[in-house]
């Protein structure tokens, strides 16, 4: 087993699973100790300015080893992995030399075929990394924490290839929408990063979704169903009413490429009060405004055709899309695409169906396109990822230090 993988096996062993409904930061006791593991690799590098603070953001220096006055550029991944399935107790498969077959997760009953997931057919002849059908892989994201260690490790043992300083960022809580919210910049101060928090091999990314939530609040009147002619107003009928009124076609499941949509993830409910809890997500400003006035307005319209406040409704916005922030320094996403096509990697920019740590943090003056960790099917069972794909991030990396350093004159 190879430096890569060894480390990825390593690093899936910790439960890092984040827990929104903790306001603690980290909101998982797992991220912290993977934290602190990370940290000591990182010292073993002999890396520089080593910090992690105890809202578990760990940032380390690979200082330059240029003569050339190189700009500081930043690498980023996050340390939870996500609520959605468990992560613990991961038991990973590695499945060599994969011919496309059905591949049977473990014992679970469950497998991975290229007829769901016919994206298997690009892997022909690779290793993969699969579940056993019980958890999640976590290859989102530790696949990009390890792949960022990796390219390190490898630049220290070459230096002969000349690059300027490189940060380190390892962030908890990104899956929860937080994982910005107390990023160190005054430790941070690169002229630009790159979280690797991405896809499928030669995904470069420097847009994404505009992101909201949508709570929907529906007060009903219960009381003995026995008497409740006339009296009794149902919070769950008036929820299935007002849902099906949604347009039914702006799902996740019936959308793709730049198509926004209204996403319900939770409903609690009763005969008393019911809430719908949604996220809304559309590329475009104008549309992601839209998007929201029509909730604004069908509550109205609700409460009205009631002839009684019984729906209320609270809006949050998670994050905007980062393109605005990119685009006047679109050098760094040609910086990653000349990288990528250097190393006979087809390049696909495509838009974030999604958000990344970089969309909050283009935001706060760190631009942050996003790059391929070579995984799929992430959040659930079915996820994989290729080792191949994983040391072609590898080499990306260390072939954006390099180019960065190269396109700088003396």
């Amino acid at each position: 087993m190879d430096s890569l993988v060894s480390r990825f096996y390593e690093l899936i062993a910790f439960n890092t699973q984040s827990n929104e409904a903790c306001s603690d930061c980290p909101s998982t006791p797992g991220q912290l100790e993977l934290a602190r593991h990370l940290e000591q690799q990182l010292k073993s590098l002999q890396l520089e300015d080593i910090n992690l603070d105890e809202n578990g953001y760990l940032t380390a220096c690979l200082p330059s080893n240029s003569q050339k006055s190189i700009p500081t550029i930043g690498f980023i991944a996050h340390l939870d992995t996500a609520p959605d399935f468990s992560g613990a107790n991961v038991k990973a498969q590695l499945i060599e030399n994969y011919q496309g077959q059905v591949i049977p997760l473990g014992d679970s009953g469950e497998i991975l075929s290229p007829e769901e997931f016919p994206e298997l057919n690009h892997y022909l002849g690779d290793t993969l990394i699969t579940t056993d059908g019980t958890t999640l892989l976590g290859a989102d994201n530790k696949a990009g924490v390890c792949e960022i260690l990796e390219a390190i490790s490898y630049l220290k043992q070459h230096p002969e290839i000349e690059h300027g300083p490189i940060l380190l960022g390892f962030t908890p809580d990104e899956e929860i929408g937080r994982g910005a919210d107390h990023f160190p910049m005054d430790r941070f101060p690169a002229k630009w990063a790159y979280t690797v928090d991405g896809g499928e091999l030669g995904e470069l990314e420097y847009e994404n979704f505009n992101a909201a939530t949508a709570t929907v609040i529906i007060r009903g009147n219960n009381v003995h169903p026995g008497t409740a002619k006339g009296i009794m107003v149902n919070s769950q009928h008036l929820a299935a009413r007002f849902h099906l009124e949604l347009p039914s076609e702006q799902t996740p499941e019936c959308t793709e490429g730049y198509q926004g949509f209204f996403h319900l993830i939770g409903t609690t409910g009763s005969v008393e009060q019911t809430t719908l809890t949604y996220i809304i997500r559309d590329f475009e400003m104008k549309g992601f405004a839209a998007r929201k006035q029509l909730m604004e307005k069908m509550v109205a319209e609700f409460n009205r055709s009631e002839g009684v406040e019984r729906f209320s409704l609270h809006l949050e916005d998670s994050y905007f899309n980062m393109r605005s922030q990119v685009e006047p320094h679109m050098h760094i996403v040609e910086t990653a695409r000349q990288a990528m096509e250097n190393l006979d990697i087809k390049p696909k920019i495509v838009p974030i169906r999604g958000g990344t740590d970089g969309s909050r943090l283009s935001y706060m003056g760190l631009p942050c396109p996003n790059i391929f960790t070579g995984g799929h099917n992430f959040h659930g069972k079915h996820e994989y990822i290729s080792v191949q794909s994983m040391h072609k991030t590898v080499a990306t990396l260390v072939e954006i230090a390099r180019l960065t350093a190269e396109r700088v004159s003396d």
